[in-house]
């Protein structure tokens, strides 16, 4: 799927009434990558505010709901892994989002979206392996008015906005939107009888452009988020009901801001880039998802990160074209993570395990809840060196890259637990011996990392009347590694248990920390288009070779913790497919498929060889394909100029729950339409998503033997009404 109504000058990309900047990629992105270009036309005929809108509509690109926004997990191409680092970067307006957690939230007034899929880590660095997507926001050098948004949705969803664009001189340009969402949420906890997906958002965004010069641009952009919902709609597959006991929700505080600077010589270009983010979230979390008083668990975090890149970039008319620049960056989040035992738990996770052992001396719990908390301090860096180049010989185009890149990581942890027992005599009842348990844990770890990242490739640019070309290509990307906090918990748990006789010796350093994940992608793929313009395509056969997989499993002795780690090699094939077709100015069609077969080389857990086995939760088959007419009014009025039918398929599966397989959800697919009537500032769109109501699941995960599993979205319709003065 390409953007319409495309024209390129040098860097900038001109799309209607909106300018778009790359610093990186040319008019043309990058014709060695498989991409998905959105321009805003798509992107709000398919309602799209979200990163997980996209995945819909780009081949092998899928982001699931998992129970809030914290835990939104990526998987590209087989790619992907439920917590911690993520698989593909994001790019607002050029600046990096350095925190997965604030990968999920709404942005409006979206100029154009690009998902570039396979390894970008020669140019972009960190966990870019499976790809990247750039979203870029309208610029008030381009646009100036007053849009208004207006939603109202199934389940009491609203949503609302509204924005400025002004255009003070020729050389100063500012904009600021707000943005607010809701929904009273679609599944009720039977516990209690209360929605448990309930969601609250608010947001506003500041842009201000100034060009005191034609070679010269300085752009700001500042956008701040508060986000607090429920979540966390898992189903226990015992009962089939929703139904936990204790609190759940996820509270989110984020701030961005990104500088950019951008020099234009004769012959090349200099750009700046730096950021600041802030990030203070909460999860707090029944975590059993029963009715019973088993354990809790909050995650309280804040994190500052900073960012700081120099890009060089010569012209795209010469014949051999450069890019050099180097990055870096420092992150550091504090993290207060306490686990709560409470009676079950206590009942049936300590208190029987210990008296299996010896049931003449039994012991109880001195109290029926109590803490294991834990503490951490987890400051990086990194920084990086890179270049690339291209070489135009008559249709041939040759492409080399290379990165250097550099991080380091610790982290302070700080563990404790201070509760008691007593020992009983069965025969009588009394109290044999009563025992205090105070464990005070402390410690530091470091890691660091460095990756050589190599791209090379060839393109061959058609001769024929077809515009387009054909590409080879191998490039090698990584995740980083770092350190399994949410295993602290049980690390000390298994301590108390010890204490007793009859718990897990861990190693800290061992279980604690993880390494990075390689993959080399070897890609042979083209980009095709008419000469009228009116079909577009693109096509993409790929091999992943992916070792030390980061894979997240439960150890064993764990009862409450899951653990990050590096569990055996990979490999994915496959193949993707995109197309667009404009049959006439008003009739057309978009169509992606993307398959993915991924699978184990070699895992074996101690317990089981996986090998061949489908690795979990990434889907083998995407789909979507849309068609729409527009029938314009004849001698219309600025009430009524036109009137589009669109009607949609999205599609997944099958996804396998497990290592072995035994669990998965069977290929689904989703019907979608929409009517939009479009008068000279307005546009009222009715649309509905998964009209046949379709049953399907997002999410299957096994905690303390309990199996759960979250239910995708059940049929919604809405409106939403655009205004533009």
């Amino acid at each position: 799927m390409w953007a319409t109504d495309t024209e390129a000058v040098a860097d900038t990309i001109t799309l209607g009434d909106v300018n778009v900047t790359a610093i990186k990629q040319g008019a043309d992105i990058d014709l060695t990558t498989a991409s998905t270009v959105l321009d805003r036309r798509e992107v709000e005929r398919n309602g799209i505010v979200t990163v997980r809108g996209v995945s819909d509509l780009v081949p092998n690109f899928f982001l699931p709901e998992y129970g809030s926004r914290m835990t939104s997990t990526i998987y590209v191409r087989g790619l992907g892994a439920r917590i911690d680092q993520p698989s593909m970067g994001l790019n607002i307006d050029n600046v990096p989002v350095m925190c997965k957690e604030n990968y999920d939230f709404d942005i409006a007034d979206i100029a154009r979206v690009e998902m570039l899929r396979g390894p970008q880590s020669t140019l972009y660095g960190r966990n870019t392996m499976g790809g990247l997507m750039n979203v870029y926001t309208i610029s008030p050098m381009s646009w100036q008015g007053t849009r208004i948004i207006a939603e109202m949705a199934s389940h009491m969803t609203v949503k609302v906005g509204a924005s400025h664009y002004a255009r003070i001189n020729d050389k100063l340009g500012i904009a600021g939107g707000i943005y607010y969402t809701t929904t009273s949420g679609q599944y009720t906890n039977q516990y209690n009888g209360k929605k448990c997906d309930w969601e609250r958002q608010g947001s506003a965004r500041m842009k201000l452009v100034w060009q005191p010069s034609p070679s010269l641009t300085v752009s700001n952009t500042m956008s701040a988020s508060l986000s607090r919902q429920g979540g966390y709609p898992y189903e226990w597959v015992e009962t089939g009901r929703i139904a936990y006991n204790d609190t759940c929700f996820y509270r989110r505080t984020s701030v961005m801001d990104g500088l950019t600077v951008s020099k234009h010589f004769e012959h090349w270009t200099l750009s700046s880039i730096t950021s600041y983010q802030y990030i203070n979230d909460n999860m707090t979390l029944d975590q059993d998802f029963t009715p019973l008083p088993y354990f809790t668990l909050t995650q309280a975090r804040r994190e500052h990160a900073v960012t700081q890149e120099v890009v060089a970039r010569g012209s795209d008319s010469q014949a051999y074209k450069w890019l050099v620049g180097a990055f870096g960056f420092y992150r550091r989040y504090r993290m207060d993570a306490p686990v709560t035992f409470k009676d079950s738990g206590i009942k049936f996770l300590i208190e029987n395990h210990i008296n299996e052992v010896n049931p003449y001396y039994p012991v109880v719990w001195n109290e029926r809840s109590f803490e294991l908390g834990s503490e951490f301090t987890n400051p990086s860096w990194g920084v990086a060196l890179y270049h690339q180049s291209s070489y135009d010989w008559k249709r041939f185009t040759f492409t080399a890259g290379l990165r250097l890149d550099y991080e380091h990581t610790s982290l302070r942890y700080h563990s404790e637990t201070h509760t008691g027992y007593s020992i009983m005599e069965s025969a009588t009842g009394q109290v044999y011996n009563t025992s205090n348990i105070d464990i005070d844990d402390g410690g530091s770890l470091s890691k660091h990392f460095v990756q050589l990242l190599p791209k090379l490739s060839i393109t061959y640019h058609l001769p024929t009347m077809w515009q387009g070309s054909i590409y080879a290509s191998a490039s090698k990307g990584y995740k980083a590694g770092g350190f399994n906090t949410q295993m602290f918990s049980d690390v000390l748990q298994q301590r108390l248990m010890g204490i007793l006789g009859i718990g897990a010796a861990y190693d800290i350093d061992a279980i604690v920390g993880y390494k990075p994940e390689v993959a080399w992608n070897y890609e042979l793929g083209g980009h095709f288009e008419s000469a009228n313009r009116r079909l577009k395509g693109d096509i993409a056969l790929f091999y992943i070779d992916c070792s030390d997989r980061q894979m997240t499993i439960f150890p064993d002795g764990t009862t409450t913790g899951r653990i990050m780690t590096n569990a055996g090699n990979t490999r994915s094939v496959g193949a993707e497919a995109s197309m667009s077709v404009n049959f006439t100015d008003n009739l057309g069609m978009n169509l992606s498929y993307g398959y993915c077969d991924a699978r184990f080389v070699r895992y074996n857990d101690g317990k089981a060889d996986y090998k061949d086995k489908h690795v979990p939760y990434c889907p083998q088959h995407t789909l979507f394909a849309q068609a729409f007419y527009t029938y314009n009014f004849k001698g219309g009025s600025d009430w009524a100029r036109s009137i589009t039918l669109d009607a949609n398929v999205k599609g997944a599966g099958a996804i396998y729950w497990n290592e072995a397989n035994s669990q998965r959800q069977p290929f689904y697919a989703l019907l979608g339409a929409s009517v939009t009537l479009a008068g000279k500032h307005y546009s009222l769109q009715l649309w509905g998503r998964n009209l046949t109501g379709t049953s399907y699941r997002t999410f299957y995960f096994v905690s303390i033997s309990h199996e759960f599993l979250q239910r995708g979205r059940s049929r919604m319709l809405g409106a939403t009404l655009r205004v533009e003065f």
